[in-house]
């Protein structure tokens, strides 16, 4: 089977400001761990004072863009992937391209000459993170970009798609082409909720594009999140995870497939009516690092086996491993090679 470009990201390209701060730090911010939320004015000077932080560290991120350089990884076959998103024509948007490029993806990112390259300040307190995202340029994304032949053409050699719900705030009218497509040349559209306030504020956009989604990812407070929106009366996970597997779909071609992490407790997968749970790799509190991008590595991990035609099993059990390896790490870095067979 041919690999290439069968694997195609877009979303927010952001660059990771990650530092080891303390609950001071995130008092004077007003913000929760294990949270991600977008940048408003109160949050602006901590991009400021992390960066002076002696420890601070800068990685390319951005929750698409991290499920995609690691799938890659786990392909371990040079362009494999491929990823579309927005960025500043500046150090921070040629670091960016550097990165992803010797990653082995191929980008194509949007140029915007106005707005700097997009940055996400990762707050790290006791291995667990919180995230405040400052778009700038990623919020520039335009469909015009998408639909230029050259781009459109990665739309086409694609077999499997996958787009993080952040990217509904940015550009939801490239989210439906890309959705059209694959319903219409039954190829597979995976989402993920992304955060809670993706689930509150922009549930009409979310709602429009569900139909479409054959694989629906993400954790279980996003998933509660969710729930109540809808005004189902129950927070239970498997039962949450199953109602959305059940929601009407676009096109016949595969059933939907609801996949929901929850850090060290099971996965929650429901199809067909069924939910199974898979245990995750147990690790001691000693060897965690941060959390930040473990969620993007499950999916990575987990499109990395599914667009090999593994079964679900297999996809979770590669998931797994990914997130393990990821948040033994700073930020969603991985060594050169997986270990994973």
């Amino acid at each position: 089977m041919a690999y290439e470009g069968i694997l195609l990201g877009m979303g927010n390209p952001l660059l990771d400001i990650s530092a080891v701060v303390d609950e001071e730090f995130l008092k004077k911010y007003d913000i929760k761990l294990n949270n991600a939320i977008l940048a408003e004015e109160k949050h602006l000077p901590m991009y400021e004072e992390m960066a002076s932080n002696p420890n601070v560290e800068y990685i390319a991120g951005g929750a698409t863009q991290n499920s995609i350089k690691v799938a890659q990884w786990m392909l371990q076959i040079p362009g494999a992937t491929g990823y579309m998103g927005c960025i500043g024509k500046d150090k921070f948007g040629e670091e960016m391209k550097k990165n992803s490029t010797a990653a082995g993806v191929n980008v194509h990112y949007l140029e915007d000459e106005s707005a700097p390259t997009g940055t996400c300040a990762v707050c790290v307190v006791g291995g667990e993170r919180s995230l405040i995202a400052n778009l700038s340029a990623a919020n520039c994304y335009k469909s015009e970009h998408l639909k230029r032949p050259e781009n459109w053409a990665l739309v086409e050699k694609a077999k499997y798609f996958y787009i993080a719900g952040f990217f509904l705030t940015v550009s939801p009218d490239s989210i439906q082409l890309v959705a059209e497509h694959a319903a219409a040349n039954n190829k597979v559209f995976s989402m993920n909720l992304s955060a809670p306030f993706i689930c509150e504020f922009f549930k009409d956009v979310q709602e429009k594009v569900l139909p479409y989604m054959d694989f629906v990812f993400g954790n279980e407070t996003e998933a509660r999140t969710f729930a109540k929106v809808h005004g189902w009366e129950t927070d239970d996970v498997a039962e949450i995870a199953l109602k959305i597997s059940q929601w009407p779909k676009a096109s016949g071609t595969y059933k939907r497939i609801t996949v929901i992490t929850q850090g060290a407790d099971p996965v929650v997968v429901a199809e067909d009516g069924k939910v199974k749970q898979f245990p995750v790799i147990p690790l001691p509190k000693e060897k965690l690092v941060d959390t930040n991008g473990a969620g993007d590595a499950f999916v990575g991990g987990f499109l990395s086996q599914l667009v090999r035609g593994k079964p679900v099993e297999v996809c979770v059990k590669a998931g797994c491993y990914a997130s393990n390896v990821i948040i033994q790490r700073s930020g969603c870095t991985y060594p050169e090679k997986p270990e994973f067979n």
